[in-house]
């Protein structure tokens, strides 16, 4: 049974380097199961050197990275973390498969390569297709769909497996900018309404603020964690120190 009073990832002191130079240092980050995290910071601030860490695929010079209370090093159930990069721009539209089979292949680790998919499985999928708003496209060739669509796809097919926090990396590149309120609408209710932690690495400050619980401003260090209602107290002065440069933040109000 899962202590929910356990943190869903806990950061101590972590520090990441490339030769002589580091990208990441002195981060302590706890994440509280049930939060929507937002990780903000400019180019080059070490989000995704950071994702790489969370996701075991570097390992820092030092600190300790603890997964529901494990150390990364002793951590096995992967499967209950879902991960999306960005849009994949490298996607090979024409690639023949449908809605359906692609969100399926997100359970290839649980049926094995032969891929005999149950009819529970199948409903798994609907399950999560329906989540992200596309069960319209259930049999539609993913390569027909827009950007936007096939990130929505990408993401039902990290949550097919059910786990517990899902990691996203800046999703709505490639998702056109109409729908991005509506995108990020998606991904609060799958915070709220299936219980899904989710750790957001974006660019788009403003825009998340009325739907993360915390945020984190990381620019190689941790300059600020905490709750949403915190970090937008902040003054520009604060967060231009932050971001090594002016900025000015517009908050949105989405369901207005």
């Amino acid at each position: 049974m899962t202590n929910n009073n356990v943190p869903i990832l806990e950061i101590g002191d972590l520090t990441f380097g490339y030769e002589q130079e580091n990208v990441l240092e002195d981060i302590n980050l706890v994440m509280p199961q049930g939060a929507f995290l937002g990780l903000v910071g400019p180019n080059g601030s070490g989000k995704s050197t950071l994702l790489k860490c969370i996701l075991g695929l570097i390992k820092p010079q030092f600190g300790s990275i603890r997964l529901f209370g494990t150390e990364i090093h002793k951590f096995k159930n992967w499967h209950k973390i879902g991960f999306v990069s960005q849009k994949a721009n490298s996607f090979n539209s024409g690639f023949p498969a449908t809605v359906l089979e692609v969100v399926l292949s997100g359970l290839t680790s649980k049926v094995g390569l032969l891929r005999f998919f149950s009819r529970e499985h199948k409903l798994a999928a609907a399950k999560a297709i329906a989540s992200v708003g596309m069960s319209q496209y259930t049999n539609r060739n993913i390569g027909e769909l827009s950007g936007g669509q096939q990130q929505r796809v990408f993401i039902a097919r990290a949550i097919v497996s059910d786990p517990s926090l899902l990691i996203l990396d800046e999703p709505t590149v490639g998702v056109d900018a109409t729908n991005v309120q509506s995108f990020y609408n998606m991904l609060e209710d799958l915070n709220q309404n299936l219980g899904i932690s989710l750790l957001l690495v974006t660019h788009d400050i403003g825009t998340i603020t009325d739907k993360v619980s915390h945020v984190a401003c990381l620019n190689k260090t941790l300059h600020f964690h905490g709750k949403t209602e915190q970090f937008e107290s902040l003054d520009e002065g604060a967060l231009s120190t932050f971001y090594g440069h002016h900025l000015h933040v517009l908050t949105h109000n989405h369901g207005g």
